[in-house]
């Protein structure tokens, strides 16, 4: 551990999370309020009198409840501190809490803060519950996250129903089967087996939202508690938005933790990590089978680390939805017996929007406190946008601190050509991947075909929901819809519509 300074040597001291089930559902802590738990347990679990010398305060920007925007100073005033440095992130991006974590031990590395606290929270089953008290009788059941005002977008892709992330990353896990060579049963079998083995580390974690075991069948087949939500995905295989979580952290220098007696078993230790990202444009991606981004950060944040696979004890490979860590697991070469995440998964740990990871790092930190282990973590965020992996240890790294963590451009020069959007045309094309929609009946809405022409662009096209020929056709197994040919026409309200050749 050679040019290691204990006073730039960042650690992890506290850790802690909640989850709030009010006796009557609308009576929930808003976000704030679980920030504020969830900080008061990092600091008891850091042995206490910890944040009164907090120095810097980041948030997870929330989205269930927006009047309490920005939520900073709410929390550091119900905390009764005044840290120097205090910010909110700008949305909350599911890379949110890794990136928050990098940018303290950062800050511990420059030597501008002593106690870094790093929390987030989501109360949308509380804002649920209070948008269906003030709903009109009759009126639609209120979707927190569809309606949230700055989810509700126009434009060309969301002309075609790609709206919220459950509508895009579909693209990804219908291009990916196909890359990988996979039929419908096979794709669906491997999101199975991880979210069964998810589900069961779930019953196993007290901070958990669902605590009940789910075999691999009941994951990816429909039923009436599963409905379809955009194929190939039920309600199972998306991240759970509907809770009430709140998780929080304590970053330190190594000395500090000496100074306060803060016994080194507790410690966990930070090591290297990487970031990178994708056009914030979904239709601006060279491919969906992968992304260069994911990638890039995951492999780079190993090297760094001068580790393998096998060196790894544990991991939290992001699980909004199965595509990504099916990518991920890939690029790691993670076999499929082993678990993916140590806190639950998005479906099943819970799914806080932007501060899923803020849980798995608590998680993270019980796993490896007192042993040699390490624990990769990696987040992605937006529309399969945002990445950012860095590695925890139960024991010193070796890593030096400040370290630059952006490789955005080996991201770059990995990424193949971006085909350019066209929004008008018409003629032939070849499916480049699709996803069907359905409402809340688990009846189909309308599909939607990302194809590319002739010349290499890449257009949108709808398949209206009475056209049960190609619906069949995308979603029933018998083929691989993605590499076959059609015909686009436009509609007398010019949008575009997908004919089967």
């Amino acid at each position: 551990m050679t040019g290691q300074d204990p006073e730039t040597t960042p650690v992890i001291i506290g850790v802690g999370q909640i989850n709030d089930w009010p006796e009557t559902p609308a009576d929930g802590l808003d976000p704030v309020g679980l920030m504020t738990r969830a900080l008061r347990r990092a600091d008891a679990d850091a042995g206490g009198g910890v944040l009164v010398d907090c120095d810097s305060l980041s948030v997870v920007a929330q989205l269930a409840w927006p009047q309490l925007n920005p939520v900073d100073a709410k929390v550091a005033k119900d905390l009764g501190i005044d840290p120097a440095h205090r910010m909110q992130t700008a949305l909350p991006n599911g890379d949110s809490p890794i990136l928050l974590l990098h940018e303290a031990a950062n800050r511990i590395g420059r030597g501008e803060a002593k106690i870094c606290a790093i929390a987030g929270g989501e109360a949308l089953r509380t804002a649920g519950h209070l948008a269906a008290l003030k709903k009109p009788e009759g009126g639609e059941k209120p979707n927190a996250l569809r309606d949230a005002s700055h989810r509700v977008r126009h434009g060309y892709p969301q002309s075609y129903g790609l709206v919220v992330p459950t509508d895009v990353y579909p693209l990804y896990e219908n291009a990916g089967r196909a890359s990988y060579c996979q039929s419908l049963a096979e794709g669906q079998a491997e999101t199975g087996a991880i979210w069964a083995i998810m589900s069961e580390v779930a019953a196993a974690s007290d901070g958990a939202w669902i605590r009940k075991p789910v075999k691999a069948e009941a994951v990816v087949e429909p039923s009436e508690n599963n409905r379809p939500i955009a194929f190939p995905y039920t309600k199972l295989q998306v991240a759970n938005s509907s809770v009430n979580q709140g998780a929080a952290f304590i970053v330190t220098s190594l000395a500090e933790a000496r100074r306060r007696g803060i016994p080194d078993e507790r410690l966990v230790h930070i090591g290297y990590g990487a970031a990178a990202h994708e056009s914030g444009n979904f239709l601006a991606r060279d491919r969906y089978d992968q992304s260069p981004s994911l990638a890039t950060s995951i492999e780079r944040a190993m090297a760094l680390n001068e580790i393998g696979t096998n060196d790894l004890a544990h991991v939290e490979l992001y699980s909004c939805f199965p595509c990504v860590p099916k990518m991920a697991r890939r690029v790691l070469d993670w076999p499929i017996e082993k678990p993916v995440t140590v806190f639950g998964g998005l479906t099943f740990g819970g799914g806080p929007i932007g501060n899923y990871m803020s849980h798995a790092v608590v998680a993270m930190a019980e796993k490896l406190r007192g042993t040699d282990g390490r624990g990769l973590l990696f987040a992605n965020g937006g529309y399969a946008t945002h990445n950012h992996t860095i590695m925890l240890s139960g024991e010193p790294t070796g890593a030096l601190f400040p370290q630059d963590f952006d490789y955005q451009t080996e991201a770059d020069d990995r990424r193949g050509e971006v085909p350019p959007i066209d929004e008008d045309y018409a003629g032939p094309a070849v499916i480049e991947t699709y996803t069907v929609h359905y409402d809340r009946a688990g009846s189909p809405k309308s599909g939607v075909i990302v194809a590319l022409t002739p010349n290499g662009s890449r257009t949108l096209a709808k398949v209206p929901a009475d056209d049960g020929e190609t619906i069949a056709f995308l979603t029933d197994g018998r083929c691989e819809p993605v590499g076959t040919g059609g015909k686009i026409q436009r509609a007398c309200d010019g949008l575009a519509i997908w004919q089967r050749s």
